[in-house]
């Protein structure tokens, strides 16, 4: 249980400390994403105006009608073409990327790649 417990304090200091830094350096609105063991959720902030511009995820009904799991690299893929495809709806064509407190490698990737793909400008793809 203390191990755990250590893990959750860490990933909080570490989302809070990568969402300032997101939110302190760009005047873009924001892509955040929220990882859990079954879903994945993603929606574009505009901190500016406390507003949320777009947002996806694996519990919208269009996903649940492909029947596919929603915890997966697959799901995080449709679910980057989603929150894409209703950003560009909204006029919205760059962003900066808020991974949170994950790192980005496996479903956030696979979702920023996607968006990226659809039309939405995150940045620079990073190197492998």
């Amino acid at each position: 249980m203390r191990k755990q417990k250590r893990l959750n304090i860490q990933r909080k200091v570490r989302k809070f400390r990568v969402t300032n830094a997101v939110k302190r350096h760009s005047n873009r609105p924001r892509l955040s994403v929220f990882r859990s063991a079954k879903h994945i959720y993603a929606q574009i902030v505009d901190d500016n105006e406390h507003k949320t511009l777009a947002s996806a995820s694996t519990m919208d009904k269009s996903f649940r009608a492909q029947n596919l799991y929603g915890g997966n690299v697959a799901a995080a893929a449709v679910v980057g073409k989603a929150v894409a495809e209703r950003a560009l709806a909204a006029g919205v064509k760059e962003v900066c990327f808020d991974r949170g407190g994950h790192k980005y490698h496996g479903r956030v990737k696979a979702l920023a790649d996607a968006a990226r793909q659809n039309g939405l400008d995150i940045g620079a793809m990073a190197e492998e």
